[in-house]
């Protein structure tokens, strides 16, 4: 059952991510969640390291630095994917 949850906060993440980023991104749902799962291990590991990982009620910036977290991967991976499929245009002459 975590799997599922990881998947749902790694699909969430990924495409609110997708939302913020300017333009539009060419990459595939599946390394959408891939990328959204890793920002929100990302958002963990520095919220750990501020010392604000575990707090009383709802953790906003532990949110805050997953979403973060999950713009970054997200732009990055976006400009990967396009390096390394092209831009789907072929010069004809």
């Amino acid at each position: 059952m975590n799997w599922l949850w990881a998947i749902i906060v790694g699909l969430v993440l990924g495409l609110i991510a997708k939302a913020i980023i300017p333009g539009k991104q060419q990459i595939p749902l599946w390394l959408t969640i891939i990328l959204g799962l890793g920002g929100a291990l990302l958002g963990n590991w520095a919220a750990g390291g501020l010392g604000v990982g575990e707090t009383k009620g709802i953790d906003w910036i532990r949110h805050l630095l997953q979403l973060a977290g999950a713009v970054v991967l997200v732009g990055l991976g976006d400009r990967l994917w396009v390096g390394m499929r092209g831009s789907g245009r072929h010069k004809t002459s």
